[in-house]
């Protein structure tokens, strides 16, 4: 499962990060590592940015790089 397709409030735990070069360096020097626990706080009216909580602090991202940020669900 990628992070984009987890419902508003719902948990979950890192297990991979995809992207090439720039964008993958890009989004593990945010935080967005393997085994680090992650919630969707809000979606953009249309869809596009999420934003994210994880490691005490709130992130926004793409819904693009988002779907290459495969999940885990909690529970």
């Amino acid at each position: 499962m990628t992070l984009d397709k987890l419902p508003i409030g719902k948990q979950a735990v890192i297990t991979a990060v995809g992207g090439e070069g720039p964008l993958r360096l890009r989004l593990l020097d945010m935080g967005i590592i393997p085994k680090t626990k992650v919630e969707v706080r809000k979606i953009a009216p249309m869809g596009d940015p999420i934003e994210i909580r994880l490691r005490g602090y709130e992130l926004t991202i793409r819904m693009e790089d988002a779907k290459k940020i495969e999940i885990k669900p909690e529970g």
